[in-house]
């Protein structure tokens, strides 16, 4: 009897091991899958304050917080499934669905370098017809949000899918369920942060005892439109890095890597240009800096295909004017 109940304590601590070893795979997986959605999550990451713009500062969290949760479901309820379908069931849509992603990526950095450039009335229009209905505005920017956030979902959940190495049902669903929340929390637990820091700053600045707090106070509230300027330009060059690379990784997997084997080639010239210590990191810049440029490349391309095709089919689809 005992050495039965010996022999069963030792079966519970082998599967402990193994369910722990599980644990571990899937955290880890799920870590270096999401790394590779970086350009999608940081462009999440600047649009999302503006939902928030205008607002009282009281609602400020509430509306991130919808927002948020809007996202999990997204990730979870539709994305996920629809990800495991096509991992299980079509796998070779995978490619050709980063790809889509990877050259809407670009589009959308492209167009926010060409209004930059080129600036025009009508490329954001104000919603008036809420009137002075704060609650419906509210729901009506949430919603807005939560539809940009699908899209969004939608390549992050594909990259981090693409990224999962083979494994079975089970470990994938773990893997996508686990980084689609990580991501989630990160992205608007920082956007929580970001739209609250001015607040923390006057704070700080209104009621500091000491100099050197008020100081910092009067640092925050001047420097958050600097930083929410610059963290716009991080996205939207990640997006074009992550989008063109990408599309080249896909076109060498259908068969077309002539363009990516000479920016892996011109990359490796420019990397050995350099000290051996720097070769490394060079070589990787490189190799990004002429994935991005061709992410413009394309984006700009893209623009008129958009804007005079794709928009006008849509809106005569949906029934509803898209603007560009």
């Amino acid at each position: 009897m005992a050495g039965g109940l010996l022999a069963l304590l030792d079966d519970v601590a082998a599967i402990a091991k193994v369910a722990a070893a599980s644990i571990d795979d899937v955290a880890a997986g799920a870590m270096k899958a999401s790394a590779k959605a970086a350009g999608a999550v940081i462009d999440d990451a600047a649009v999302t304050p503006k939902y928030v713009h205008g607002f009282e500062a009281k609602r400020e969290l509430p509306i991130i917080w919808k927002i948020a949760k809007g996202s999990i479901k997204n990730k979870l309820l539709i994305l996920l499934p629809a990800a495991l379908l096509l991992a299980n069931f079509a796998p070779w849509l995978i490619s050709p669905l980063l790809m889509l992603g990877g050259a809407y990526l670009c589009f959308e950095g492209a167009e926010k370098i060409y209004h930059v450039l080129v600036p025009h009335e009508g490329h954001h229009i104000a919603e008036k017809e809420v009137g002075d209905d704060p609650a419906h505005l509210e729901e009506k920017k949430a919603a807005g949000a939560i539809k940009t956030d699908f899209i969004l979902s939608a390549e992050i959940m594909t990259i981090i899918l693409s990224g999962i190495p083979e494994s079975n049902f089970w470990m994938e669903a773990s893997t996508l369920a686990l980084a689609g929340v990580g991501i989630t929390v990160a992205v608007y637990g920082s956007v929580a942060l970001i739209v609250k820091m001015d607040d923390v700053g006057l704070a700080m600045y209104a009621g500091g005892n000491l100099s050197l707090t008020r100081t910092l106070g009067r640092w925050l509230v001047r420097g958050m439109p600097h930083f929410m300027k610059f963290l716009t330009i991080v996205g939207t060059a990640a997006m074009l890095w992550v989008g063109g690379s990408i599309v080249i990784h896909g076109m060498e997997e259908l068969g077309f890597g002539w363009l990516g084997h000479h920016i892996h080639d011109w990359a490796h010239v420019v990397g050995h240009m350099v000290p051996t210590a720097w070769t490394g990191f060079v070589e990787w810049t490189s190799k990004a800096a002429m994935d991005g440029v061709f992410g413009v490349a394309l984006g700009l391309v893209m623009i008129p295909v958009v804007s005079k095709v794709i928009a006008p089919i849509w809106g005569a689809v949906t029934g509803k004017k898209t603007a560009h």
